[in-house]
Order: structure tokens, then C-alpha cells, then sequence
């Protein structure tokens, strides 16, 4: 018996994570086993900055998936910080999936995180996971699930996945929940993640402020939610939270890119960020957004500090 209710003697629960390059699917496969969005996705790579942790609740576990950055050879002292956020997450979870996208054959970047793996191979079991399976033909799927086993990682398990059709996720629920330790529930019922709502928000704010820019913008964007407060004036059946967020670029370039001719590309954003905002919090959002230069954030310590990393 535990705080949070009965659970039967074989209940499991742990933790679980996704690694694999940028753009490999991760944040998508969160978002589909827990059935709710709670990552941002994006075609940009190296989109996910943040160990965000979302918790699947079943009748026989609670899975808690941590969706992690994608592992990558870092340029900068950001990229170098977020590469030692994923392997500290390595060393904690009881399972880890490795993912590769179907529709793009094994390379050296996976080589990469392959070889970074080995020494978490031997004591954590590993999922080699085949994702995006409905961008592939049958032929491809085989072969990266012929290239992961070439890999020499020791998969327990290899599964191609699709988490937009809902391909086999269910399936991969099932792999990841059999590795966990038998135990009781780590979170109370219908809780959906741990981290603070305003990391959540400053996320979605930045994946609607991605949409549609330059390949070398997406890496200079950085999202800080100043406050979030919940509008005195409005009756208790219909509140609003009014929200204000500030968006960082490095260069004064790069803050017309994002404000756009006659602030029209923010109001864009801000309109895309509010819907999905509002569907997280489950209530109606005024969003008021600011675009400031911080020279070259992503080398300097100090300003990385001040943006949460």
C-alpha cells in the first residue's frame, strides 16, 4: 500500500528513456506512448534541450519515459551541457530504447552513441527501436534492423515502431514495462509529467517559434517564461491565464527573422503557441511575447545559467 492507492504485488515501476541522433523520433514516441502531448517535435534537429519526464499509468506499471536531446558532437558549450544531461540520464533509467528512423540508414552518427552506450549495455538493458516505419518500405525497415544488430550493442529487443500511425507502440509499451522493477506507482493517478508548468509552456513556445525559420536560427532560440498569472477579474467557471514569455536570439539579425515584417511572423507564433498551450493547461491563455538579442548565449556560461541550462 502506498500513498497513492492498491496496487497488485506485481505492479512494476521505473523509468525508461529515448537516445538516438537529433531527429530520430524521440519526442514523437514520448508524446504517443503517453497519449498527450507533453515534448515538442520538430523537423529541426537538436530541437529537445530539457530531460522531460512523462508518466504512463496502467493497470500493471507506471512507465516513466524520459525524453532526452539528441546526442550529437557539440559546437558549442550548450551542445556539450545538453551531451552530459543524456548520459546522466542514462546512468539512471532501468531501460533504455535506442532509436533510428527507418527511412535513413545507420550512420556515423549512431555509430557515435553506440560506442557511448557499451559501458551502459552490460548493466541496462537496451531496445533497439526502428522508428517512422510509415516513411519506409518493408526493405528498408529490414535493413536498419539488420544495421542495429550489427551495431554489437546486445539489443534485448529489436521493434520498428510508427508513433504517428500508433504502429506497434503499444507493443514497445509492453517491451520497456516488462524491464522495470516490480514496485508501486512513483506518481499519483493521471499525473501526466514533473516538470514545472513553465518549462512546458516556454517549450511550446519556442517549437511554434521554430516553425518555418532558417537552418541556423533553430540552435539560437531560447525561450524564458517570465511569470504566469492567473487573471484576478475572471469568474471561477471561465479563468484565463495571462502569460508573459521572452524569446532570445544571439543576433539583432535574427530578432527580425523571428518578429517578422510588421511584427506579423510573432503574431504567428503566438497565435500557434496560445492553441497548444491552452490544450496543455486545459485553459483559456493570453499570451504576451518579447524577442531580445543575447550575444551568443550558447557559448557564454553565465547567460546559459540565466536561461536554465
Amino acid at each position: 500500500m502506498t500513498g497513492f492507492g492498491d496496487w497488485p504485488d506485481d505492479h512494476r515501476s521505473g523509468f525508461a528513456c529515448f537516445v538516438g541522433r537529433p531527429n530520430a523520433g524521440k519526442s514523437t514516441l514520448t508524446n504517443a506512448l503517453l497519449g498527450q502531448k507533453i515534448a515538442i517535435t520538430s523537423s529541426k534537429p537538436q530541437t529537445t534541450r530539457h530531460a522531460i519526464r512523462g508518466i504512463v499509468h496502467r493497470p500493471d506499471a507506471q512507465l516513466v519515459v524520459v525524453d532526452t536531446p539528441g546526442l550529437h558532437k557539440p559546437r558549442t558549450l550548450l551542445g556539450s551541457r545538453l551531451n552530459d544531461l543524456v548520459r546522466e540520464t542514462w546512468a539512471e533509467v532501468d531501460v533504455i530504447g535506442f532509436c533510428v528512423p527507418a527511412d535513413v540508414p545507420v550512420g556515423r552518427g549512431d555509430e557515435f552513441i553506440a560506442g557511448e552506450m557499451k559501458a551502459v549495455a552490460g548493466r541496462t538493458p537496451v531496445i533497439g527501436i526502428v522508428t517512422k516505419t510509415d516513411r519506409a518500405q518493408p526493405e528498408q525497415i529490414a535493413a536498419r534492423l539488420t544495421e542495429l544488430t550489427a551495431l554489437e550493442i546486445g539489443f534485448a529487443e529489436l521493434v520498428p515502431v510508427s508513433a504517428t500511425k500508433g504502429f506497434q507502440v503499444d507493443l514497445l509499451s509492453d517491451l520497456l514495462v516488462a524491464r522495470l522493477p516490480e514496485g508501486p506507482p512513483l506518481y499519483p493517478d493521471g499525473e501526466l509529467t514533473d516538470e514545472p508548468e513553465e518549462i512546458l509552456v516556454a517549450e511550446l513556445v519556442r517549437e511554434a517559434a521554430l516553425e518555418g525559420v532558417r537552418d541556423e536560427l533553430p540552435h539560437s532560440i531560447a525561450v524564458v517564461v517570465q511569470e504566469m498569472i492567473e487573471r484576478e477579474d475572471r469568474p471561477k467557471n471561465n479563468p484565463m491565464l495571462d502569460v508573459h514569455a521572452t524569446i532570445y536570439v544571439e543576433r539583432q539579425s535574427q530578432k527580425g527573422i523571428v518578429i517578422g515584417r510588421g511584427g506579423e511572423r510573432l503574431r504567428q507564433v503566438g497565435t500557434a503557441a496560445r492553441r497548444q498551450i491552452e490544450a496543455l493547461l486545459g485553459v483559456k491563455v493570453f499570451l504576451d511575447l518579447h524577442v531580445t538579442v543575447a550575444k551568443d548565449w550558447q557559448r557564454d556560461p553565465r547567460q546559459l545559467r540565466k536561461l536554465g541550462f
